[in-house]
Parts: C-alpha cells; sequence; structure tokens
C-alpha cells in the first residue's frame, strides 16, 4: 500500500494506492498534477491560462490542453443552459473542470503504471479505480455542509468518480450566470458517474441551478447526484 499527500492548485491531493512500491508511479501523477497548476492557475499571474485571460497571448500560444479544456467548458455549458461557465464573473477561470479533469488523468497514468486498485482525492473530487481490497468496495463519505463534522451521505463503487460542490468552506462562491448572483438555494451538490472532469462541472452548474438540478442531472446519461438544500433538506435522484 502507498499513500501520499500532496499540496498543489490551492488544495490537498492524496494518494491512497492498493499496490507496494508504487511511489514512482504516484511521483509521475504529483508532476503532473504540478504542470496543471503551473498552466491553469488563475492565481499564478505568469500561468497561460492568466495571461489568456488578460488578452496577453492568444489561444494559439498556450499549451494544447487549454484549448481542450475550453472545449470542454462549451459542451458543459450548453448542457446545462449556460449554468456552467468557463467565466465566471466575467474572467476566465475553468477551473470547476479542471481539478476534476487533473485526477481523472493522474488515476489514468496510476493504470497505466500497473496499479489499478487507488482513491486520487484532490480536495474533495475523488476518483475511485478498481477495488479498496479483493471483493470490497471503496467508500466515500459526503461532508455534511450544515453540519460540521457528519456526514450526509456515504458512496460506495468501484470505478466511479465522485464530485461535491458546496458553500461548507468558501460560502456561496458559485454563481448563477443568468443573474449574476451567488447562488444559495442549495447547501452542497454531490454527483456521482464515470467521469470526473465532467462530474465536477455537473456539480458546480447543479449549485448554481438550485432546485431545477434535480430534474436536469435526471437527464444526464451515466450520472446522478444528491443534494443538501440550504434549509437542510435532503434530495437525490432516481438511480443513486
Amino acid at each position: 500500500m502507498t499513500r501520499h499527500a500532496e499540496h498543489v492548485m490551492g488544495t490537498v491531493f492524496s494518494f491512497d494506492v492498493r499496490h507496494d512500491d508504487a511511489e514512482p508511479y504516484v511521483a509521475e501523477a504529483v508532476a503532473w498534477l504540478h504542470h496543471v497548476d503551473e498552466v491553469f492557475s488563475t492565481y499564478r499571474p505568469d500561468s497561460p491560462v492568466s495571461r489568456l485571460g488578460r488578452g496577453e497571448i492568444t489561444l494559439a500560444g498556450c499549451p494544447p490542453e487549454v484549448a481542450d479544456i475550453l472545449r470542454m467548458c462549451e459542451s458543459v455549458s450548453d448542457r446545462s443552459r449556460g449554468y456552467f461557465t468557463a467565466y465566471p464573473g466575467g474572467r476566465l477561470d475553468p477551473s470547476a473542470i479542471v481539478k476534476g479533469w487533473a485526477v481523472d488523468r493522474a488515476s489514468a497514468m496510476l493504470r497505466e503504471a500497473g496499479a489499478p486498485d487507488h482513491c486520487v482525492n484532490g480536495g474533495g473530487d475523488v476518483r475511485l479505480s478498481g477495488a479498496a481490497a479483493p471483493g470490497r468496495s471503496w467508500r466515500v463519505g459526503v461532508a455534511h455542509p450544515l453540519r460540521p463534522g457528519d456526514l450526509a451521505a456515504v458512496v460506495s463503487g468501484n470505478d466511479l468518480a465522485v464530485a461535491t460542490s458546496g458553500t461548507a468552506e468558501r460560502g456561496a462562491h458559485v454563481i448563477d450566470p443568468h443573474t449574476g448572483r451567488p447562488a444559495t438555494e442549495l447547501a452542497s451538490v454531490t454527483v456521482v458517474g464515470p467521469d470526473l472532469a465532467l462530474a465536477d462541472a455537473y456539480a458546480t452548474a447543479a449549485l448554481a441551478m438550485g432546485g431545477a438540478a434535480r430534474d436536469w442531472v435526471e437527464g444526464l446519461d451515466g450520472y446522478e447526484a444528491f443534494a443538501v438544500t440550504a434549509a437542510g433538506a435532503t434530495w437525490r435522484t432516481s438511480g443513486l
């Protein structure tokens, strides 16, 4: 078993790899995460995304993954009727999809290196791969946004992505692009599905939608959601 925690992209990424001697593979995945931070960080004034947002360079002058991410953002924006945007508050910031995308790639690197049984957690957005132990699924606790220290739900699975967007740690930081105001109807939304980049983006869009999110997620192929409202009530989609 190999475990590692790395502070990068403004949060902590943790690796739980159920294989011995996986340190070199984890080190490669960690290097990838730092590369992503260098390219996409909106807190680094010299990052390509920061420079692109200020108009100092064009998309052609950025690493190719920037165009890939912006295409993904545009696709999710269309799918979510504009509730997801790469320009929250009018400023280029694709962070709501980048973290999940980076974790997905880190997980793929571990699988390709021969370590398929692992959990990668990027600040609460989790990629589960393989099994926690022979015949045993992974279990992920979803923190309750209104009761610190409590769990709102537990998700169990093998090859699965779990992403949560909420107000517990950063307050009402997700903006409803249609009103320009913080989204406050839901305290948190957890989206479960096969792809963490999309689950991450869908969770952000769902939080911005508020009560309309339940029917919207019901229409997404392969994804389910669990939510806690600002009043403390809960709901979940039919397949969860």
